[in-house]
């Protein structure tokens, strides 16, 4: 899984590609986010849903999905240990509040994109140790003779 998402990166190329690789980074955030935690009874909606909710909706669906997505990265990152500032709260807050003073929802973002991060990093690290319990015979315990 990738590791290295950036926000410095999603407004570059957003730039750059005229508002396309925004649809192709939330589609990779939410796959990822789905593989990752997987097993914890909830699925994050890809960007083609979000944005056709996020506009009949007139951006609340945003929101909600942000906040969602916020209470997922808090709830695996507790589950497995990591340390975790992402919260479905603190995102929604940075996006609502946060918006007066303008970087808001890009705090917010960082702090989803920073959250999904550490789980991606969590989550190699245990599927490296399990190729490489089965690929090591000498890391298993012999049977006595």
């Amino acid at each position: 899984m990738k590791e290295n998402r950036s926000l410095i990166k999603l407004i570059l190329l957003s730039v750059v590609t005229l508002g396309i690789y925004p649809i192709y980074f939330w589609n990779c955030f939410a796959r990822d986010m789905n593989i990752v935690c997987e097993g914890d009874g909830k699925h994050t909606r890809g960007v083609f849903a979000r944005m056709i909710f996020t506009g009949m909706t007139f951006g609340i669906y945003k929101l909600v999905w942000m906040y969602g997505a916020g209470e997922r990265i808090a709830m695996n990152s507790n589950n497995r240990g990591i340390p975790c500032t992402t919260s479905g709260g603190n995102v929604l807050l940075w996006n609502t509040l946060g918006s007066l003073i303008a970087i808001g929802p890009l705090v917010a973002t960082h702090k989803l994109i920073e959250g999904l991060n550490r789980l991606c990093a969590n989550y190699n690290q245990t599927k490296e140790s399990e190729v490489t319990s089965i690929a090591d015979p000498d890391s298993q315990e012999q049977p006595a003779a």
